[in-house]
């Protein structure tokens, strides 16, 4: 009898919960996030000599005041330079996906942040310089669409850009590398030195995905493959047993962010299993941690994003699964 009790609660909780969720998006939905985009890499493509004074008035962040008009004119007519605006062209012919993804946001950045103004959204490409995929500021934002043309295209494989970095090169991770852009500008932690600082740091980054992006998989969110992001969450308590054991939260050591944080084709805890591990998984239990501090101090997004580590951490009385 009080199994089954037990079991209404929880379905009557589950139905409560959903109901809350579709109000939300609902009400999301009527938020105005109306923009255009501007394809610079279309208007480059067809430009010629005669038409570099025209972009430089429509676009005179794009072109700097110490590069003579010859370099830019050299460009245009570049065979690399053509080939790339070829193959973006026929990845981003219609870009209509990629902007309602990018709508959506918008809306959600605007419900959370009353005083949001849409940029200028502007599509380029930068030869592959992939470290700036986009690059944010308030009022534009830049997106380099040769770096999205799928993990398998010749740039990359010939260009020896590694894979475990070319697997998010797809178009559907604009909108996710967007939001990453955003995040960023509204995180605020005084330090950053400890191993937790910066898994506290990265999974407010995540945290901030679920929240504005939450038709996107985890696993799109983080970045990860399907079996990744299940060996994940499969070995979480491992891994923090690892961490608690090493005793590496509170450490300063600088190798630790290499090893646990940045991009890697797996994490280096230095035990057999590394090669089975993906990369970040410092980053991803930090995520686990800023989504147990949601659940526990029912705080909304954007205090959360402000809140300091220390606090977060201790406030959010984390355990893995086991």
């Amino acid at each position: 009898m009080h199994l089954r009790i037990y079991f209404i609660l929880i379905v009557a909780i589950c139905f409560v919960s959903c109901d809350d969720d579709s109000k939300l998006e609902n009400d999301i939905a009527k938020i105005e996030a109306d923009f255009v985009v501007e394809r610079f890499d279309i208007a480059s493509s067809k430009a010629t000599s005669k038409d570099l004074p025209r972009l430089k008035e429509a676009y005179p962040f794009l072109f700097s005041k110490h590069t003579p008009d010859s370099i830019w004119v050299n460009k245009l007519n570049d065979s690399l330079q053509n080939e790339i605006l070829q193959e973006v062209n026929k990845t981003f012919e219609n870009f209509k996906d990629t902007k309602e993804e990018l709508e959506l946001m918008f809306q959600h950045i605007k419900y959370y942040d009353k005083v949001f103004s849409i940029p200028r959204v502007i599509t380029l490409t930068n030869t592959v310089q992939y470290r700036d995929k986009v690059i944010i500021t308030d009022t534009i934002a830049l997106i380099a669409l040769d770096n999205y043309l799928g993990e398998d295209h010749k740039f990359y494989v010939n260009g020896n850009i590694p894979s475990y970095l070319a697997k998010n090169f797809r178009k559907e991770q604009i909108v996710v590398d967007m939001t990453n852009g955003y995040g960023q500008k509204y995180i605020f932690q005084t330090n950053r030195k400890t191993l937790l600082d910066e898994m506290i740091y990265f999974g407010k980054l995540l945290y901030f995905k679920d929240v504005i992006l939450p038709l996107k998989t985890e696993a799109e969110r983080i970045g990860y493959t399907e079996e990744q992001m299940k060996w994940a969450g499969a070995n979480e308590s491992a891994i923090w047993s690892y961490f608690i054991e090493k005793e590496l939260l509170y450490s300063t050591d600088s190798k630790l962010s290499n090893r646990f944080i940045a991009d890697a084709p797996f994490t280096k805890f230095y035990l057999e299993l590394d090669n089975e591990s993906p990369g970040r998984l410092g980053q991803y239990i930090g995520w686990q941690i800023l989504r147990a501090y949601a659940e526990t101090s029912g705080k909304d997004m954007m205090q959360i994003m402000q809140t300091e580590p220390e606090e977060l951490f201790r406030k959010s009385k984390f355990k893995p699964k086991k």
